[in-house]
């Protein structure tokens, strides 16, 4: 139990603060008599609910009144010198049961997590591939629209949530709209989903790496076991071997029967057996995990100064290194190369939503879980739009990196780019690019600097999801859990480890495709969509542009209430009727996806976004009342601004 005291003047009667049943202040003076006031609460020094407290004025005059009666100076001692029935003592007391909030060290280590949790994997394989298929320099324009409109705005709105009411996807709810909880359990069903696929791509990344070590790259030869008579070394064979339809890559054989093994499984029926080296693989990318984020934004927030830095220079290097290539110009021309007539196309601008929205990620419990370890008055609007603009920016020059090697490997391959650059996802970084690297001078340095960029771009990713979910069960169990962080993200990690060992198969490549598609996109967006209604049309944008204003001092323009009240919610319903209407033809390596897969991912997905439904059910079973009471109770928000008032404190 940690207090706050605050002494005025001293006589013979020593007076207390104690807290009634309606969670106010109740002052007991000397003569037995109460006094109720405000819960007390902060302002600038920490106090034990997290918030800080500050003294107003008219503690300072009561001060001064009391000193000149024969009183001492507050908390210095007691006068024997006052009158009897003179002045009495009022001792202001907050008492909590809460443990202080944590909080960021510094600024920098808020903005570094944040950007680290936005800028991932899918900036360096999708953001490139996706322009390149939708019109190359005219998706520009698509993309910026669904930002602007759409994504940016859901990432201001979830930061501002979660610094103002300083609580994790689940236990923020209650000071919302108490019948939508369930969308905070959903959100953390699906970070666990994201977990047990997610870190399997790290995994392979970790694989290439410590393979990178030896004497030669071993995907840059023909003749190792895992080789067929189909492989072909057309770079360093003589001039007499060209490239054919039914040539192999050194790099693909690589991948597909040395990594993945995939030639074993005969699809998502017949998986096989774990791969021991994978498993060991993913158990260090885990262990490293664990020790990030175990005792919380303190550790991880240190962390991400490597992790989030580290891909940026990597990037740099790379394309410098791209942009002297021989036919890199070629890639970059079929980047950006606009094609205006595509933007005729809906599938344009279905991929451009899409790409945003996942891009900059609202909707994971991240943002909420990281802004609400930020001081109160934070510039969070700030915050938002530089994230989002370094987000925005980073897949754009991600673009140029991958296309100066996709217009070297169409040069040396004698074949158009967009035959070279047929995959996207995973196969593009390691199939593709890890050729192109294998067969550049310097190949080893290359290699080695290329995979550690990848595995920190997923580190921070990583850190930001399990965060969101160890931040929502603290808050919601703080009693059982929050003396026992370090035993429960333990936990965490192993449910997380143990998850994965489907996609660490012979066929686990087919498995995380399935996560990928069906799982968590559609089942996120839709949960996605009923926190904005929740957050705007319940809880009601007024009220919520009155939270920002109290905080940062400012009212948000009316650019974004309309986009908060009807342009986001038109955004997400727009991406998930597409997704209904037009639904992805889902094929690897050959292996086209059967119809019961297709059945299998929307269960899978549906398990999460079950909760929202389950648990408005429950609520109103459980309220008491005429169910008119229970209904109007359920949307009803408990207030939490309270706790964010000045402590003022008066003499008696």
């Amino acid at each position: 139990m940690e207090t706050e005291d605050f002494m005025m003047t001293s006589s013979f009667t020593k007076d207390k603060g104690e807290m009634n049943e309606d969670g106010q202040e109740k002052l007991v003076l000397g003569d037995g008599t109460e006094q109720k006031g405000p819960k007390l609460s902060n302002s600038e020094p920490q106090v034990s609910n997290g918030f800080t407290t500050s003294t107003s004025q008219s503690f300072r005059e009561g001060q001064g009144n009391g000193a000149g009666s024969g009183g001492t100076v507050p908390g210095l001692g007691h006068s024997s010198s006052a009158p009897m029935g003179g002045f009495r003592t009022l001792v202001v007391q907050q008492t909590s049961l809460d443990r202080p909030r944590e909080t960021w060290s510094k600024k920098m280590d808020f903005l570094l997590s944040v950007i680290g949790y936005a800028v991932d994997l899918g900036n360096v394989w999708r953001f490139p591939y996706i322009c390149y298929q939708n019109g190359g320099g005219a998706f520009l324009l698509p993309y910026m629209l669904m930002a602007v409109f759409g994504g940016v705005p859901l990432f201001y709105m979830e930061l501002a949530l979660g610094q103002f009411h300083r609580s994790g996807c689940i236990s923020i709810w209650k000071h919302i709209c108490p019948i939508f909880k369930g969308i905070g359990f959903a959100i953390c069903i699906i970070a666990l989903y994201i977990a047990f696929y997610y870190n399997t791509i790290m995994a392979w990344a970790l694989y290439y790496l410590l393979s990178s070590f030896g004497p030669e790259l071993p995907w840059t030869t023909c003749s190792n076991s895992w080789n067929t008579v189909n492989c072909n070394n057309y770079i360093w064979s003589d001039n007499n071997v060209s490239w054919s339809n039914s040539s192999i890559s050194p790099a693909e054989e690589f991948y597909t029967r040395q990594v993945l093994q995939v030639h074993l499984s005969s699809g998502l029926h017949d998986v096989g057996s774990v791969s021991w080296q994978l498993a060991l693989c993913l158990l260090f990318i885990f262990t490293i995990v664990y020790f990030s984020i175990w005792k919380g934004v303190k550790t991880s927030g240190k962390v991400v100064w490597v992790t989030a830095t580290f891909p940026y220079l990597v990037l740099l290097v790379l394309l410098i290194r791209g942009a002297t290539l021989p036919g890199a110009w070629r890639g970059v021309v079929f980047y950006l190369k606009p094609d205006w007539g595509k933007l005729l196309s809906t599938t344009v601008w279905i991929d451009a939503a899409a790409q945003i929205f996942f891009s900059l990620g609202p909707g994971f419990g991240v943002l909420l879980a990281y802004a609400s370890y930020n001081p109160f008055h934070n510039n969070c609007y700030k915050d938002a739009l530089v994230t989002s603009s370094v987000n925005c920016l980073t897949s754009f020059m991600s673009g140029f990196v991958i296309f100066t090697v996709l217009g070297y490997m169409a040069e040396m391959r004698n074949q158009d780019v967009d035959a070279v650059a047929k995959d996207a996802g995973p196969s593009l970084l390691f199939i593709i690019y890890a050729e192109a690297i294998a067969n550049m001078p310097a190949a080893t340095f290359f290699a080695i600097i290329f995979f550690l960029m990848i595995i920190m771009l997923g580190l921070d990713s990583t850190f930001a999801g399990l965060e969101g979910v160890i931040t929502a069960m603290l808050d919601e169990f703080p009693h059982v859990l929050a003396k026992r962080r370090e035993l429960f993200v333990f936990g965490l990690i192993c449910v997380c480890y143990l998850g994965a060992l489907s996609t660490l198969t012979y066929g686990g490549a087919f498995v995380v495709k399935l996560f990928e598609e069906y799982a968590t996109g559609p089942a996120l967006i839709t949960v996605v969509l009923l926190e904005v209604i929740a957050v705007s049309w319940f809880y009601g944008t007024t009220r919520f542009c009155n939270d920002i204003h109290y905080m940062l001092g400012f009212y948000p323009g009316w650019f974004w209430r309309i986009c908060w009240v009807a342009i986001c919610p038109c955004f997400l319903l727009f991406i998930i009727i597409s997704f209904l209407a037009f639904p992805p033809d889902v094929k690897l390596f050959e292996y086209n996806y059967p119809p019961w897969t297709t059945a299998l991912g929307y269960c899978i997905g549906v398990s999460s976004f079950i909760c929202v439904p389950i648990y408005m059910v429950y609520y109103l079973l459980n309220a008491k009342g005429t169910f008119k009471q229970r209904l109007l109770k359920s949307i009803t928000p408990v207030p939490s601004s309270d706790l964010h008032r000045d402590l003022v404190t008066n003499a008696v």
